[in-house]
């Protein structure tokens, strides 16, 4: 969410910023907003003179009734009264304007930083960097669910049964491994300094909109009937909701902190052919890590952030490429965003595997995340989050690249100590 006073002082460039996601339909709420706050700072001057003419009418009947005159004093009385009257008229409308004021606000799309691409979707998207050569084997890779089979490690029929589309059982070997990656995972990031959390897998709906946009909010997640809760589909979520309402010391930052969770999401329209299997679920789990910084760093963590998933996956010999998302395939919140891309040999192609985003304040801005310097005054620190691993849409990267002709899995040496030992996993 901006701040209103930027908006105020610049609609320009909120108008400009607005065009440049494509986002046209938006841009009548500019104008609409500043009419609204335009009339939201004239109510509150009024109530405030109001307030102040109370205080001083009400001296004045003490000294003319002290004095005797107390026609005077009712009619100085019937003003108070009158004065009353409209003041509880614009204490009525205050915080209705603040109201409209803000519901606007949450809709008006964060500005993108300026070394964003211009485009109107992820078609536009841009390649920044290649990591590990891509290789396609001589013999044909099979769909991740045969290979996954061929090791009695999945089990889609009975998910359906229980579940419905979209769950999954993973069994013996592939589901030590699924848990070996996230351990693995765990310690690397543990490894570069960040705290490991285990957050709430739920969070109360002002923490939802705090951290992402409505149409994420409407396309994620899951509503707890009958209660203000809502299953997280990242814990990124509870993890930023973690700081609501909250002023750290600025000599404490940054924040820095890797969690584990499962993820609950509806995946709307997620369809085709690559779809099938463990490409969209509305259950899997995830480490993450966000930090919480000072402005001026914020971009500096975006680099390192990106570059841990990077290190993590090359470090399981799987070929990855970032990606940086133009200014239409932005979430709203978003300042800069790279998606993490791994190698698939079957489909002789990237897909995603993780996304990086730096939100600046509009988080810390909706859930009152603050900041106090060493003279005391406060501001919003920065938020970032980004994936350090996914499984099981993970796994679907790692078996491809590790598959022999055989059907046997190479075990990477980083994974063997929490896979037992082994170095392979045969069909």
């Amino acid at each position: 969410m901006l701040d209103i006073k930027f908006l105020r002082e610049n609609p320009d460039v909120v108008k400009e910023n607005i065009k440049k996601k494509f986002q046209d339909e938006k841009l009548s709420l500019v104008d609409e907003v500043i009419e609204l706050d335009l009339k939201a700072r004239k109510t509150q001057q009024e109530a405030d003179d109001l307030r102040a003419k109370k205080n001083v009418l009400s001296k004045q009947i003490g000294a003319l009734m002290a004095q005797g005159k107390k026609e005077e004093a009712e009619k100085t009385k019937e003003e108070v009264a009158k004065n009353a009257k409209r003041l509880a008229e614009l204490e009525k409308q205050e915080p209705e304007l603040q109201e409209k004021i803000k519901n606007i606000m949450m809709v008006i799309p964060n500005i993108i930083d300026s070394t964003v691409p211009i485009g109107k979707d992820d078609s536009e998207n841009v390649e920044l960097e290649r990591f590990g050569e891509p290789f396609v084997p001589s013999f044909e890779v099979p769909y991740h669910t045969d290979i996954i089979e061929r090791l009695n490690g999945l089990d889609l029929d009975s998910a359906r049964k229980v579940a419905g589309n979209g769950f999954y059982y993973l069994m013996g070997d592939i589901a030590r491994l699924h848990s070996a990656v996230l351990t693995y995972a765990r310690d690397f990031m543990i490894d570069k300094g960040f705290t490991y959390c285990i957050p709430p897998f739920m969070i109360r709906s002002d923490v939802v909109t705090g951290v992402m946009s409505f149409a994420e909010m409407d396309a994620m997640m899951y509503k707890i009937e009958g209660e203000d809760l809502y299953l997280i589909g990242t814990s990124e979520h509870s993890m930023i909701g973690k700081f609501i309402d909250t002023i750290t010391p600025e000599s404490s930052l940054p924040l820095t902190l890797t969690s584990y969770s499962p993820c609950f999401r509806k995946e709307k329209g997620a369809h085709g052919i690559e779809e099938r299997g463990l490409y969209r679920i509305h259950q899997f789990e995830k480490q993450e890590m966000i930090v919480v910084c000072k402005p001026e760093e914020s971009m500096e963590w975006f680099h390192k952030l990106w570059k841990n998933t990077v290190d993590l996956f090359r470090s399981m010999d799987i070929p990855v490429r970032t990606i940086e998302c133009c200014s239409g395939d932005l979430a709203d919140l978003k300042v800069k965003s790279y998606d993490v891309e791994a190698w698939s040999p079957r489909q002789k192609k990237y897909f995603e595997v993780g996304s990086c985003s730096n939100l600046g304040d509009a988080q810390a801005r909706r859930l009152r995340i603050k900041v106090k310097d060493e003279n005391g005054k406060k501001y919003f620190a920065h938020t970032l989050n980004n994936t350090v691993v996914a499984p099981p849409r993970m796994l679907i990267a790692f078996l491809e690249n590790n598959l022999n002709e055989d059907g046997s899995i190479r075990i990477p040496e980083v994974l063997r100590p929490y896979m037992g030992g082994k170095d392979l996993l045969k069909p």
